[in-house]
């Protein structure tokens, strides 16, 4: 298997957790005011910086249709998002649907020898793509972790690109 086919694997299979994540969220969970960082907005900044790192550069990045800002960073766990209506879990995993075709289009075009595009992270893009896959695996783990201690609901593993 080539390097991109196994990348696109590992998205896929990632993600694939986050959506079995997001789909198993009770809704009492999914904006529970008990979180200062609520399951909605973990997901929305997990499913924004997997698409954000698919892009060559941070100048090249073209936000989903129903991106806001205010929903990026996760922020100091002291502050909540109380005055921020959050998104529903139909636009979550609409937004989810579009970084997987995003995987596709742009892993397919990366020169992985070349500089992340990023200043703040100094290295190239095929390491790149291992830091984003873990990011959206260390807050999937996450967010598994938050669903088996409200009631005992699992996700399943993913090894690979389904299908």
């Amino acid at each position: 298997m080539k390097a991109k086919e196994v990348i696109k694997s590992q998205y896929h299979a990632s993600l694939e957790m986050l959506r079995q994540a997001i789909e198993a969220c009770p809704d009492a969970l999914w904006a529970d005011p008990e979180y200062s960082n609520p399951f909605w907005h973990i997901a929305y900044h997990v499913i924004f910086y997997a698409h954000f790192y698919l892009h060559p550069s941070e100048d090249s990045f073209v936000p989903w249709e129903k991106h806001r800002d205010e929903y990026v960073s996760l922020g100091d766990p002291r502050e909540r998002l109380e005055d921020v209506p959050p998104f529903n879990k139909e636009d979550v995993l609409a937004y989810l649907e579009f970084c997987l075709d995003q995987v596709e289009e742009h892993v397919e075009a990366l020169d992985l020898e070349a500089g992340s595009g990023f200043y703040w992270l100094p290295f190239d893009k095929l390491e790149l793509q291992f830091y984003n896959i873990r990011h959206v695996q260390q807050h999937t783990g996450e967010l598994c972790e938050r669903l088996g201690a409200s009631g005992d609901i699992e996700v399943g593993w993913v090894g690979m690109k389904p299908g």
